[in-house]
């Protein structure tokens, strides 16, 4: 190495800590960049673990409305106010009453039996009982409807014995379970939502904090320009703006290292969530996912022209980004176009990756192909980046320009 070039390696390596260190001191003295990049991926991740830390509720209050008043309905809601999952609260005179119920939230749902329910069933008839749940809760939902299942399920069973006049249990066990079957639930054997959405929630709170953070950042700095000028001194000593990307990009993987560990590492011993994965295959798998978030917040921060517009922006594609993932809702009923469109977000393939790794018990060889489109999005963001660095650095010339005009 010449000594030219040895100076020029110094001199790029100054610049980009002195840039790192002027990010930095934007994270540490805006208070808005501060709350969307260190408070929120803190506070966020203990809300909804704290929220969903129970797995499952049991004992949801419900009402029913028999029409029917035969044996076989008190029996129904008889063993449903016995099951783990439904209380039964009482009995409603008809659906304006069990509505208004649920309105005031003193139930969360409530189950109509026909005035045939029994009829049909004494005449080798299908019996049918409406269930009409709360849907703003889908825990309770969930409660409710496993619940009602379960019990049909077993007087079914009880219905089909006492007619088949079967004379010893083994017969009795023949006719209730022609095919007998084992139910082995996978990955996540209580059924809970905080296993399976927690996980994914983590990896998508990481991209949209860093698109708020870095997005308000920028806005202001197309407003008002301040701690920017001297980014573009830089670039006009250097012609580098490579080193922007770069600087802004190492100051923000600073601070997001101790908020990622917090998330991976802290909040599945606090809320006793599953947490399999090796810890090698962790990070290197976290490492692309978290630059591709960063390249990514700074590519889409030049649609930022003010303070608030990131918000507007970005907070609203927060549970479209988790359901095209493939998490919320199954991958294969997902449409070809939305599809393709999740591709283009670091998260779809930052959330499968990860919830395979930490809740499956996958290994980095079994996700090579979420950590290589990782490697793909740094790569082309990367590029982004660099154009929307460009932009930022004409429109301060051009603001610098005409103040001085």
């Amino acid at each position: 190495m010449t000594a030219k070039e040895k100076y020029s390696f110094i001199q790029s390596v100054k610049d980009l800590f002195r840039i790192w260190a002027l990010e930095m001191k934007i994270i540490l003295s805006d208070h808005g960049v501060l709350l969307f990049c260190i408070f929120v991926p803190v506070l966020y991740p203990l809300l909804y673990s704290y929220i969903y830390t129970t797995e499952l509720t049991r004992e949801v209050p419900v009402t029913v409305i028999d029409n029917s008043h035969s044996s076989l309905s008190r029996e129904f809601i008889r063993r449903l106010d016995a099951s783990q999952w439904v209380s039964v609260v009482g009995l409603s005179a008809d659906a304006a009453d069990a509505r208004q119920q649920i309105k005031e939230q003193r139930t969360y749902g409530y189950l109509e039996i026909p005035s045939d329910f029994s009829d049909n069933i004494v005449n080798n008839r299908q019996g049918y009982i409406g269930f009409f749940g709360d849907m703003s809760g889908m825990l309770y939902y969930k409660g409710i409807l496993v619940g009602a299942t379960e019990v049909s399920l077993e007087m079914n069973k009880h219905i089909k014995v006492e007619r088949a006049a079967v004379t010893t249990d083994e017969e009795a066990s023949l006719v209730a379970y022609p095919v007998e079957n084992e139910e082995v639930i996978l990955f996540n054997p209580q059924q809970g939502f905080a296993a399976f959405l927690i996980p994914a929630v983590l990896m998508l709170v990481i991209q949209q904090t860093l698109l708020l953070g870095i997005g308000m950042a920028d806005g202001t700095a197309a407003e008002e320009g301040g701690e920017y000028s001297e980014l573009v001194a830089t670039s006009r000593r250097n012609r580098r703006t490579s080193h922007i990307i770069m600087g802004r990009t190492m100051a923000y993987f600073f601070v997001y290292l101790v908020t990622v560990a917090f998330m991976v590492c802290v909040i599945p011993r606090l809320f006793n969530l599953i947490q399999i994965a090796r810890p090698l295959d962790l990070v290197l798998f976290l490492l692309p996912y978290l630059l591709a978030c960063i390249l990514f917040a700074q590519a889409l921060s030049v649609l930022s022209r003010n303070r608030e517009m990131s918000i507007l922006i970005f907070v609203c594609t927060s549970v479209p980004l988790l359901f095209i993932s493939g998490i919320s809702w199954p991958g294969a009923a997902v449409p070809p176009f939305w599809k393709g469109v999740s591709w283009l977000f670091p998260s779809t393939f930052g959330i499968n990756g990860f919830v395979r790794l930490s809740v499956m018990g996958a290994t980095l060889e079994e996700v090579t192909r979420e950590w290589w489109a990782l490697w793909a999005h740094c790569c082309i963001y990367f590029t982004l980046a660099y154009v929307a660095c460009r932009v930022m650095i004409r429109n301060q010339n051009r603001k610098e320009k005409e103040r001085e005009a």
